[in-house]
């Protein structure tokens, strides 16, 4: 029996932060404990000055990002400008997520969540790969 669609609308903001904090709390304490000092914010796309930061022409690739200090480089002598943020996109999140038609939304944000804390613990994108197969 097909679910009755009349009504639905797309994951909105708020749903993705609610879909990120239960990617929290579903983190180990270890990492629990790590990413309380992350701010997470969630926005339709990265703004253009992050794209060309990135060297990224297409808003469309890039669904998350870690903005601040990894913490295998923070010093207690450090003055931060600004709070350790992770940043999901939740447009190119949803057409990942479309594309791949294979995964479940929640498990994607998850996905992309827990790759930008794994920057903020100071994992290279090699690191994160050997623990992390997403793409098989």
């Amino acid at each position: 029996m097909a679910e009755d669609w009349a009504g639905q609308t797309a994951p909105s903001l708020e749903d993705f932060e609610a879909l990120a904090d239960a990617a929290i709390a579903a983190l180990p304490e270890r990492f629990r404990r790590a990413a309380q000092g992350v701010l997470i914010r969630v926005v339709d796309f990265a703004d253009d000055a992050t794209l060309d930061e990135m060297g990224m022409n297409d808003p469309f690739e890039l669904t998350g990002l870690y903005d601040g200090t990894p913490l295998t480089q923070k010093s207690v002598m450090d003055q931060p400008d600004h709070p350790d943020t992770i940043w999901l996109y939740r447009r190119p999140i949803l057409e990942e997520w479309i594309a791949r038609g294979d995964v479940a939304l929640g498990e994607l944000v998850t996905h992309v969540y827990v790759h930008e804390l794994a920057h903020h613990l100071g994992w290279s994108d090699a690191d994160i790969a050997t623990v992390d197969r997403w793409w098989e």
